[in-house]
């Protein structure tokens, strides 16, 4: 099955993260999706979560990188997407079981702007009309 012409795409936090770092848990399929791309966004949620988990401890390997990330990622070329108030809305209340706010935000946005979501998580599967690429 060929893969249609990515116009788009939206990164998951950890994809986005491996990607900087050169992590080797990010997967061929994802980095092909990153390099095929017409557009990569970034949500601004990815930057909350990164510096969130940086503070607590949870994260230190991304420690050196958080003054840094809004300029690597314009390096990268990549585009912070906008988390508009309908995104927020429909992250809150759409029918999906799954808890977590950074990834209900994240889901949201990839519905919203109809991109697919690079991401290592299969619990956006479950989210009908998703698309996940890795």
């Amino acid at each position: 099955m060929g893969r249609q012409e990515l116009t788009a795409i939206l990164l998951d936090t950890h994809a986005w993260a491996w990607s900087l770092t050169g992590d080797p848990r990010l997967s061929e399929g994802a980095t092909s999706a990153i390099l095929e791309a017409g557009s990569v966004l970034v949500s601004p949620i990815s930057f909350f979560e990164i510096g969130q988990k940086v503070r607590l401890g949870k994260w230190p390997q991304m420690a050196p990188h958080v003054d840094d990330l809004p300029a690597l990622l314009e390096e990268q070329g990549g585009r912070v997407a906008t988390l508009a108030p309908q995104i927020c809305l429909q992250g809150a209340v759409m029918p999906w079981d799954h808890r977590d706010p950074f990834d209900r935000l994240l889901a949201a946005s990839a519905l919203h702007y109809s991109v697919p979501l690079v991401s290592a998580d299969e619990i956006f599967d479950t989210l009908p009309g998703l698309s996940r690429l890795w």
